[in-house]
């Protein structure tokens, strides 16, 4: 029976899945992606992960700051192996395994010789829904150690990554609509609790709400959540006292 995947990756994709699923901010996931392409892809010793948002390019993961730098040297030349697999119409992945032989980013690849350790680069697009969204960049401080092998490595990442990145959008969407449906709830409570105290009708109750954010300049969630609470507190208050006033 073939093997498609060696146990050390599938460890990786376990491991990140439990941080995918786990995780409380993107970065964390972003961040993890760019390690486990340090850890498991053969000759790579940084990486990065670059996304198109509105028409620009920013990095949003790396595994430490010397990736992070080469990101910059790429978006102010144009050019690299990350900047083509976003752009670039034609191949998923885009690579210069020894920077000192020809390539297609000679101005860059003339900078990151002389100013850091990398001796070779690449770049893998990430999908979503068949649009070029990002791509990962694994960089080598050895000329030639990138191999037809890493390659092989670094697209089961970006595939990885490819749906991570599609399953934080969708949470965060549903996130998002969770907390929205619980502000509208709070604030409709709030706003019933202040027409019930004030004898006003529902107008006057979200007018007052709404004053009350703006002077303290709070949002308007957490003003009506503080009214809730304060009520919530002097009926549990009344009903202690009540309690203690029964006879035994």
């Amino acid at each position: 029976m073939t093997v498609l995947f060696s146990p050390e990756l599938l460890t990786t994709f376990r491991a990140m899945a439990e941080v995918v699923y786990a995780a409380e901010s993107y970065d964390s996931v972003y961040d993890a992606v760019c390690r486990s392409a340090v850890e498991f892809v053969d000759g790579c010793d940084h990486a990065s992960l670059m996304v198109r948002r509105h028409g620009d390019t920013t990095t949003i993961g790396a595994s430490d700051e010397l990736a992070r730098g080469i990101d910059r040297l790429e978006r102010a030349a144009k050019q690299g192996p990350c900047v083509d697999a976003i752009n670039d119409r034609s191949s998923d992945d885009h690579i210069c395994p020894d920077l000192s032989q020809p390539c297609k980013w000679p101005d860059l690849a003339k900078v990151l010789l002389e100013g850091t350790e990398v001796k070779g680069m690449a770049g893998f697009r990430i999908r979503q829904d068949a649009d070029r969204v990002g791509a990962l960049n694994v960089f080598s401080n050895t000329a030639g150690t990138l191999s037809p092998r890493s390659l092989e490595q670094a697209s089961m990442l970006t595939a990885f990554a490819s749906v991570a990145l599609a399953a934080l959008d969708a949470g965060e969407q549903a996130a998002t609509l969770r907390a929205g449906m619980k502000s509208n709830r709070e604030i409709g409570k709030a706003v019933g609790l202040l027409m019930a105290m004030h004898g006003i009708d529902d107008e006057m109750a979200f007018a007052m709400l709404s004053k009350i954010s703006q002077d303290m300049n709070i949002k308007l969630a957490k003003i009506a959540a503080r009214v809730i609470t304060h009520h919530n507190r002097g009926q549990d208050q009344c009903q202690t006292a009540s309690a203690a006033q029964r006879p035994v």
